[in-house]
C-alpha cells in the first residue's frame, strides 16, 4: 500500500503540450467570440470630453459678429460664442428658433421674438447671474442702425425697421416692406448690453477689451487666447445650457496660422484642418488619416459685363462672347468640379445659349456688327462679285497693266445708247466685232482713268444717268498679280461650298481664311486670330478685372483671354497689386468685365446683386457706395419687379413661378457669365465622429452640428441583448 500512495500519473510530455495548446486554443477562441458578439450587438456611443482642435490658415482678429463680414476665421468662432434670436439648421436647410421663439405674421412685416427662459450670457455667476434680455436684443440691433455704426455693409439688413419693446421677454421687429427672407437677419449673434457702456458707437470696431474676452450666449464659452511663433491660438470651454441636448465636446481650440506649410508642420496635434488646398490632381494635401469632406456653398463666380460701357449694351455681343467660353476646360483646369449656368446656382443643359459652341458664337458676333477681318474681306469681294455679275458691263475682276497701258472693255450694243461714256470715257461701235462697243480707260491721267488698287467703272446714259457699273482691281506688280488671283478663285470656291456644290472634303468656310496683306488666303495653323472690327473700324478689345486673391482667379482669366482669341476678341487682364486697388477699381466699376465671387446664403436672394437699387453711382468719388453690389449695373424693370415679389411672398409655389420668371429675363439678358461654384474641403481624424457636412450656408456652418460630435465613445447594447444573450448567440453562430 506504501508503495502505490507514493505513485504519481505523469502524462508523456508531448501530450501535456498538446493539452495547454488546446486550452489556450479554447480561451483565445472565446476571446475572440465574444469579441465579435460584442461589435455585432453594441453601438457606438458618445462619450463625454475631449478637446477638439482645428487648425487654419488666415488671420486672427478681435471676436465681434458685428464685424466678421470678411473673416471667416473669426467667424468660425463667432458661431460658438455667440448665439442669435435664430440659427439656421443645414440637415432642414430652414431658419429655426435659438434663443427666441419667432412668429411671423400673415403679410411678412412682423417678426415678434419672445426669449426662452434661462438663457444667460458666459460672464453669468450664481452669484451675479446675468440673463439675456430684451434690453441686449434691442442694443445689438439699434447700435447697428446708428448712423456712426462703423460697419454700413451690416447696417443696411436693419434699414427701415422698427425694433420695440413688447414685455419683460418679448421684442418686436417691425418692416416697412415685407419681406419673407428677413429670417436670415436675426441669426446675428447678441451682444450685452453692459460689455459696451461708455464705448462710443463710431468706435465700436475699436472695443479691443471685449474684442479679446468676448461674452457671448452660445455654447461655447471664450477661455484664452495665446500667440506663440507658430501660430494664434483660441480656447472655447463648453458653456451648459437649457437650450441643449447634452455636447460632448468639452473644449474646442482654434490654431491660425499664416500659411498652410506652417500649419503642415503641426499637422499631428489637429483634429480638423478648415480649408484643405487641392493639389495639381485635384486631390487634397492631407495625410491620409484625416477624412476629407468636399462641399460647396451658395456662391458662384461670375463674369460681369460691366453694361454702363457703350461696347458692351449690345445683347448679342454679350450672348456671343457666353456661347464661346468653355466652362468645361475653365473648372478641369483649376480643380473645380460644379458648373453653374445662372444666379440661382443651376445647370441649364438644355438651352442653347447656355452651351459651349464656337460657331454660334461666331455668328452672335456677327449679328452684333463686329466683324472679322477675313469676315469683311469676304463679303466686300461678294458684293463686287454679284454687282459685276449683273448687268451688260462684263470686265475681269483684277488686271495687271503697267502704268500707260490701256484697259479695253467691250460689250453688245443692244445695251447701250448712243452717247453712253464708261468712267467718262467716250463709248464707240467695235470697228471690227459687229454688234459691239468697246471703251479705252487709261491708267494714268485724266479724270475716269485706272488707278493702281479698286476702281469702280461705270456706264452714263447721255444724260449723266448710271446704268451698269463693275470693279477691277488694278496693280503693276506679277506677284500681288498673283496673289489677286489666288484670292479669286478662294472665293469661287467658297461660293461653291456655300451652295451646296462642293463635297465636304473640298469645302470652305469663313474660318479657314485668313487676310494677309489685304488680301485672303488659307488659314494655317501658325496664323493669329485677327480682331474684330465694327463698321467704324474700331477693335473689339475688352479691360478684364480681377483680384490676385484667390490665385486661381488670375488662371481663368488666361484661359478666357485665349479662348475668346479664337473669336476674334482682343482681352486686356488687369490684375491690381492690392486689395485697396482691386476694391477701388470694384467700386468705380473701372472695367469692362470683372470675374469676382458673389454669396446667395441659404435663402439664395439675389436682389441685392441684380436689382436696379444696387447699381454704383459714378457722378463722384463721394457718391459711391459699398454696398452697390450689382457688378453689372444691370437694370431692367421686369428683373426688378420679380426681385421685389420674390423678396415679398410667402407662398412657395408662387415664389418659385416668379423665380422661373427671373431666370428667363437674365437668361435673355445676359448681364454676366456664371461660371462655378467653388469646391472647398474640410478634413476631420478619423477618430472624430458624428461630424456632419451638408447644406452649409457659411464655412462655420459646419460647426452648426458641433453638439453631436464626439472625440471619446463608449459601447451600449442593442435593445434586448446583453451578456446573457452570448450563448444563444454562440449556438446560432454554429
Amino acid at each position: 500500500m506504501k508503495h502505490f500512495s507514493n505513485c504519481q500519473l505523469r502524462l508523456p510530455r508531448w501530450e501535456y503540450t498538446t493539452l495547454i495548446a488546446a486550452v489556450l486554443a479554447f480561451v483565445f477562441s472565446l476571446i475572440a467570440l465574444a469579441s465579435r458578439f460584442y461589435k455585432e450587438n453594441t453601438v457606438k456611443v458618445p462619450g463625454s470630453g475631449g478637446t477638439y482642435i482645428e487648425g487654419s490658415v488666415g488671420e486672427f482678429r478681435p471676436i465681434n459678429p458685428w464685424f466678421t463680414v470678411s473673416n471667416d476665421v473669426n467667424r468660425d468662432m463667432v458661431s460658438l460664442i455667440f448665439a442669435g434670436l435664430l440659427k439656421y439648421n443645414p440637415e432642414t436647410n430652414e431658419i429655426e428658433n435659438d434663443l427666441a421663439e419667432v412668429t411671423v405674421s400673415a403679410d411678412s412685416r412682423i417678426y415678434t421674438a419672445k426669449l426662452k427662459d434661462n438663457i444667460f450670457w458666459h460672464d453669468s455667476s450664481k452669484a451675479e447671474p446675468h440673463p439675456v434680455t430684451p434690453e441686449d436684443v434691442i442694443f445689438t440691433f439699434k447700435t447697428i442702425q446708428d448712423p456712426e455704426f462703423p460697419n454700413t455693409l451690416l447696417r443696411q439688413n436693419y434699414l427701415g425697421v422698427e425694433i420695440e419693446q413688447i414685455d419683460g421677454r418679448t421684442v418686436r421687429f417691425k418692416l416697412e416692406e415685407p419681406y419673407v427672407f428677413f429670417k436670415s437677419n436675426l441669426t446675428l449673434g447678441l451682444l450685452p448690453k453692459k460689455s459696451f457702456d461708455g464705448v462710443p458707437k463710431a468706435k465700436l470696431d475699436q472695443a479691443l477689451d471685449f474684442g479679446f474676452n468676448p461674452v457671448g450666449a452660445g455654447p461655447y464659452a471664450f477661455k484664452s487666447f495665446i500667440q506663440t511663433d507658430l501660430s494664434s491660438e483660441v480656447t472655447l470651454e463648453y458653456f451648459p445650457r437649457d437650450l441643449d441636448e447634452n455636447f460632448h465636446i468639452e473644449r474646442v481650440i482654434f490654431r491660425i496660422f499664416p500659411d498652410y506649410n506652417s500649419l503642415l508642420s503641426d499637422i499631428r496635434n489637429l483634429n480638423g484642418v478648415r480649408h484643405v488646398p487641392r493639389n495639381e490632381n485635384n486631390n487634397p494635401i492631407i495625410p491620409r488619416q484625416f477624412n476629407a469632406v468636399n462641399y460647396t456653398l451658395p456662391q458662384y463666380v461670375a463674369l460681369f459685363f460691366n453694361l454702363d460701357r457703350a461696347v458692351l449694351s449690345d445683347r448679342n455681343l454679350r450672348l456671343g462672347l457666353q456661347l464661346g467660353t468653355n466652362k468645361q476646360e475653365i473648372i478641369d483646369a483649376i480643380g473645380e468640379t460644379k458648373i453653374v449656368d445662372t444666379p440661382l446656382l443651376e445647370i441649364d443643359a438644355q438651352d442653347w445659349r447656355y452651351k459651349f459652341d464656337v460657331s454660334a458664337a461666331q455668328g452672335a458676333l456677327f449679328t452684333s456688327d463686329w466683324y472679322l477681318p477675313e469676315k469683311i474681306r469676304l463679303q466686300r469681294l461678294l458684293e463686287m462679285r454679284e454687282a459685276n455679275s449683273a448687268g451688260s458691263l462684263k470686265i475681269d475682276n483684277i488686271v495687271l497693266l503697267d502704268t500707260g497701258a490701256i484697259l479695253t472693255a467691250t460689250g453688245k450694243t443692244a445695251d447701250f445708247k448712243i452717247g453712253s461714256m464708261l468712267n467718262g470715257n467716250p463709248i464707240s461701235i467695235h470697228p471690227s466685232s459687229s454688234g459691239s462697243w468697246i471703251a479705252a480707260i487709261a491708267t494714268h491721267g485724266g479724270t475716269g482713268s485706272l488707278a493702281l488698287g479698286q476702281n469702280l467703272l461705270r456706264m452714263h446714259d447721255g444724260k449723266g444717268n448710271i446704268f451698269d457699273s463693275a470693279y477691277v482691281w488694278r496693280t503693276s506688280d506679277p506677284d500681288e498679280f498673283k496673289r489677286a488671283s489666288a484670292e479669286q478663285n478662294l472665293l469661287e470656291l467658297f461660293v461653291l461650298s456655300r451652295d451646296g456644290k462642293l463635297t465636304p472634303e473640298r469645302t470652305i468656310t469663313a474660318r479657314d481664311l485668313y487676310v494677309e496683306k489685304g488680301m485672303l488666303r488659307r488659314r494655317t495653323s501658325a496664323d493669329p486670330f485677327d480682331v474684330r472690327v465694327n463698321s467704324k473700324g474700331e477693335k473689339l478689345s475688352l479691360t478684364f478685372v480681377t483680384s490676385s486673391s484667390p490665385p486661381q482667379y488670375k488662371a481663368i482669366a488666361e484661359l478666357i483671354k485665349r479662348q475668346w482669341k479664337t473669336l476674334g476678341v482682343d482681352v486686356s487682364i488687369v490684375i491690381p497689386p492690392t486689395r485697396s486697388e482691386f476694391e477701388e477699381r470694384m467700386l468705380k466699376r473701372d472695367y469692362d468685365m470683372l470675374l469676382f465671387g458673389q454669396s446667395l446664403l441659404d435663402n439664395l436672394d439675389s436682389y441685392p446683386y441684380w436689382h436696379n437699387s444696387g447699381a454704383q453711382k459714378l457722378t463722384s468719388d463721394s457718391d459711391l457706395r459699398l454696398d452697390a453690389y450689382n457688378l453689372s449695373q444691370y437694370s431692367s424693370m421686369k428683373a426688378d419687379v420679380l426681385l421685389e415679389l420674390i423678396r415679398q411672398t410667402a407662398g412657395e409655389n408662387e415664389r418659385i413661378k416668379y423665380l422661373e420668371e427671373l431666370r428667363e429675363i437674365i437668361k435673355t439678358d445676359v448681364p454676366a457669365i456664371f461660371l462655378y461654384s467653388p469646391l472647398y474641403t474640410f478634413a476631420y481624424v478619423k477618430e472624430l465622429n458624428g461630424v456632419k457636412v451638408k447644406n452649409l450656408s457659411l464655412h462655420s456652418d459646419r460647426l452648426l452640428s458641433i453638439g453631436e460630435w464626439f472625440l471619446k465613445h463608449e459601447r451600449d447594447f442593442l435593445p434586448g441583448k446583453s451578456w446573457w444573450s452570448f450563448p444563444i448567440w454562440l449556438i446560432r453562430l454554429f
